[in-house]
């Protein structure tokens, strides 16, 4: 098997693990991390130059985008094929 296929094989195979809320609730603060790093973004109202924007997440907390406000902010992480997730 070739290195590609191999690396398609595995990114399959990483698609096809979806848990339900129960099982989100269950994961460690490193596990989500894991599991959501490249899948899930969120979203937190920052300010840059004395105007409110957002500033977009990774699950692990790295910011990996900004916007001007929510509804680009979440345009953005869907045109990426992550998914929101809600914080508090």
């Amino acid at each position: 098997m070739s290195d590609q296929e191999e690396f398609d094989n595995e990114t399959e195979a990483e698609q096809d693990i979806i848990l339900t809320a129960e099982d989100l609730r269950k994961l460690s603060p490193l596990d989500w991390a894991r599991y959501g790093t490249n899948r899930i973004a969120y979203m937190r109202p920052v300010v840059v130059n004395n105007q409110r924007a957002i500033a977009i997440h990774a699950a692990d907390g790295t910011q990996i985008g900004a916007a001007p406000d929510y509804a680009l902010g979440a345009a953005a992480i869907f045109q990426h094929g992550m998914g929101v997730a809600l914080v508090h």
